[in-house]
């Protein structure tokens, strides 16, 4: 049986940015994407920079593979999904997210390590909005606009 390669990947992020488990907000059974550390499909690990904002380094393996030698669509899209729906928790909303609209701009190689922000840009009652971009510098590979619901007390 041929052994399989994990390689090395540095997922450190900005100076000014604090190490933040995000995920350990949500509980590890809603962790898609950031759920296994070291694999072939993403790495990832969260930060909030100096607003308290989330911010994600993630690592698009190849098993995230769309088209040849790129990422999925709907690798990125899920991505945004956990990404955006964790600001808003990271921010004190405990949400499930209600609507994603995802614009793809450019395509994303494999093995490459993109950084994923987050804005929390309003709440209004139990609607609260978050924008977010994968990019690499000024590079943008998809940007999202996801509408998180607030959880009801009884949820």
């Amino acid at each position: 049986m041929k052994e399989e390669i994990r390689p090395q990947v540095d997922l450190s992020g900005d100076s000014a940015w604090t190490p933040f488990d995000a995920p350990a907000l949500v509980g590890a059974s809603l962790r898609f994407v950031s759920g296994e550390a070291d694999g072939n499909r993403y790495r990832v690990r969260y930060y909030k920079n100096q607003q308290g904002q989330l911010r994600a380094r993630i690592w698009f393996g190849p098993e995230t593979e769309g088209p040849p030698g790129h990422a999925h669509g709907g690798s990125m899209a899920a991505v945004l999904d956990e990404v955006l729906g964790l600001a808003a928790w990271t921010a004190g909303y405990p949400v499930v997210v209600g609507n994603l609209n995802i614009s793809f701009r450019n395509l994303l190689p494999l093995e490459q390590v993109v950084t994923v922000d987050s804005d929390i840009v309003s709440v209004d009652g139990r609607k609260i909005m978050v924008h977010g971009a994968i990019r690499d510098g000024e590079t943008v590979f998809a940007e999202g606009e996801c509408l998180c619901i607030a959880r009801k007390k009884t949820d």
